[in-house]
């Protein structure tokens, strides 16, 4: 039997209820473009609270975000990404992620989690770096930062709108890669 190590201690851990500081964190996402490049963009719009446990293995995190709020850098590729062939902002408002619970990966952490996009509900997990934790800041206040990243089969939300190339291939790839740098601060 192997043992199993758990990093049940992270330096400065601090435990408590946190707020994402959205002007310090950014959800960002890439696909593949014409199956030479990958484009990249991000939500401007997002809102979210974590709780760190006693134990880090007890943490939970709630996260929305406004899918209206998707800036590429074009407004005509941002505006047909709001429409009914990918968000259906209209119908779909918002994207939502609720983890079901935390697990070690070496000395990182796995959250697992439920994303709902398009009324549609699936487990994505999320691999999580913890940067660390600042108990005081310039600001008065205690803050915590760390990056999660993922990915998703777009398909698997009801998002399959895409073109076939001449050459052969398809204009956009399924696989979406999130990244989440987040910056929270704790609440009081």
């Amino acid at each position: 039997m192997t043992a199993v190590q758990t990093p049940t201690t992270v330096n400065g851990y601090i435990p408590g209820t946190w707020a994402i500081d959205p002007t310090h964190s950014e959800v960002g996402f890439s696909v593949r473009h014409l199956m030479v490049s990958k484009v990249k963009g991000r939500f401007t719009a997002f809102a979210g609270t974590f709780v760190t446990g006693e134990n880090p293995l007890d943490s939970s995190v709630e996260a929305t975000v406004a899918l209206s709020s998707i800036d590429t850098g074009n407004a005509d590729r941002d505006g047909h990404l709001r429409s009914p062939d990918f968000f259906d902002v209209e119908q779909y408002p918002e994207l939502t992620y609720r983890s079901t619970g935390v697990r070690a990966d070496g000395d990182d952490f796995v959250i697992d989690g439920e994303l709902t996009l398009r009324g549609v509900t699936r487990e994505v997990p999320l691999h999580l770096e913890v940067h660390g934790f600042q108990p005081t800041t310039p600001f008065g206040d205690s803050r915590a930062g760390f990056t999660a990243t993922g990915e998703i089969d777009r398909r698997d939300f009801g998002v399959s709108f895409n073109m076939a190339l001449e050459a052969g291939g398809v204009g956009l790839g399924n696989k979406i890669e999130i990244t989440l740098e987040i910056e929270a601060v704790l609440q009081p």
